[in-house]
Formats: structure tokens, C-alpha cells, sequence
């Protein structure tokens, strides 16, 4: 691991307290070894990410991943699903932030579920689960559907799809967390039907603290609350919620 000074995290250093996770020298350590990992796989065609700077991987996965502190409940044991979760975003991030949050990553391509594991092993992270499966399958389970008190998705898909494929697995009362880009307003919007649908609603949009911070332009939360069960028949079969959205 190279710990030379311009490659230490400087931005997470400064920014990731403001945004609601503070980090110990220990976990800077662990995002030093995650990001090492992360390019060391992506360089052998893992394809987890489009994103291989190093800094850009500390502003744009990192830090944008803990930017969803602003949403997280307080309340510790909080379990957490993060749908579709790629190379671990935002999961792993909240993960090594909040040790006491119960994450699960749940990834259908078998290359980055083999990454996902590899990198639970080696950041020795006890908190987190890893799920190589669909989410129109996996939310239809007994042990998984609505049994999670946050769900989480980065870039999954435009938000009708997203909320029937996430919010089947948060409880009545949990939230939903969706980054989203500068069209977070009216994607929110044109997604009030399909929460209604689903048992939930839009909650807000939490900008970031600071217009200084070294993210992407635009860059926010969408905010969704499960108000009530979903019905049954959500979601539906796969490939459905993309062709078909509600």
C-alpha cells in the first residue's frame, strides 16, 4: 500500500466529518486498501468501474458514498441493503464508516461478487454480507422482503424502477436513499406515482453541505419512506420493472 502523503486521502480526510462520518486513522487505512484493491481488480477487466483516477475513486465513489450519512437513522443496528451494488458503492464505504451498521451488497454479476467478497476478506470487515442474486428474485423472500431498515442504490436505474426494485425490502417505516445527479427534482417527481404503488413516498432532497465539496456538479439524495407494505406483486419479475416502469 502506498501511503505517500498525496496519496492519503486528503479529501475524505477533510470532508468525509462534514458530511456525517468521521473517520479514524484505521479506516483511512482500510479506503487506502479498498481503493488498491478496487483499481488493482478493474485494471484485470473486472470492469467494476468507469471511474480509475485514484482521486476521482476518493471524491466520486468515496466520498459520494458516504454523503448518504445525511439520511442514515441515527439509531444504531440499523440494517442496510445496497441493490445492485456493483463495486460496492455506497455500500462498502457506509460499511467501514459505521461499524455498527449490518450491511448486505447484492450483486447479479458473478466478477464483481467475487471482488465484493475479496474486499470483505481483506478490509476483515464483520458487518457486511455479500448476495450474488437479482433483486426481483431476492426481494420476493421471506428472510430479505422488508426486513431492512434503509435501502440504497447508486446509479441502478431512472427512480420507478429503482423504488420497485429496492423498496420491497425496506420496512414500513425505513427509508429509501437514492444519489442522484441535478434532475433529482423532476426524476422525484415523475417517480410520486410509483411510490405510491409501492407502499411509499418522496421525503426530500438533502443537498450537500457544502457547494465547495469535491463531488460531481449536481450531486444530492433523493429521500423515500415506506409508508406502508408493498403490494405482493412487487417486483415484478425480472427485466419487467425496466421494461414496463410503474
Amino acid at each position: 500500500m502506498d501511503t505517500g502523503a498525496q496519496h492519503n486521502l486528503p479529501l475524505l480526510r477533510a470532508w468525509a466529518g462534514r458530511v456525517g462520518a468521521p473517520l479514524t486513522e484505521r479506516q483511512i487505512t482500510q479506503f487506502l486498501d479498498f481503493r488498491e484493491e478496487l483499481l488493482a481488480w478493474n485494471a484485470r477487466r473486472a470492469n467494476l468501474t468507469a471511474i480509475t483516477d485514484p482521486q476521482e475513486v476518493e471524491a466520486r465513489l468515496f466520498l459520494e458514498s458516504l454523503s448518504c450519512a445525511a439520511a442514515l437513522p441515527v439509531a444504531a443496528g440499523q440494517r442496510l441493503i445496497d441493490v445492485g451494488s456493483g463495486g460496492g458503492f455506497p455500500g462498502l464505504p457506509l460499511a467501514i464508516a459505521f461499524e455498527t451498521l449490518d450491511v448486505t451488497l447484492l450483486e447479479a454479476t458473478g466478477r464483481k461478487v467475487r471482488f465484493l467478497e475479496h474486499a470483505v476478506s481483506q478490509l476483515s470487515l464483520t458487518n457486511v454480507s455479500v448476495i450474488h442474486g437479482r433483486a426481483e428474485d431476492l426481494a420476493h423472500e421471506a428472510a430479505h422482503r422488508e426486513r431492512y431498515d434503509i435501502a440504497a442504490a447508486r446509479a441502478l436505474a431512472p427512480l420507478p424502477v429503482l423504488a420497485e426494485l429496492c423498496l420491497p425490502f425496506v420496512r414500513t417505516g425505513g427509508v429509501l436513499i437514492a444519489p442522484r445527479g441535478a434532475d433529482a427534482a423532476s426524476e422525484a417527481a415523475g417517480a410520486a406515482r410509483a411510490l405510491a404503488a409501492l407502499g411509499g413516498s418522496a421525503r426530500g432532497i438533502i443537498a450537500p453541505p457544502d457547494p465547495a465539496m469535491p463531488i460531481a456538479a449536481g450531486h444530492c439524495l433523493v429521500v423515500m419512506r415506506k409508508d406502508a407494505p408493498t403490494p405482493p406483486a412487487y417486483p415484478r419479475r425480472a427485466g419487467v420493472p425496466a421494461r414496463r416502469p410503474l
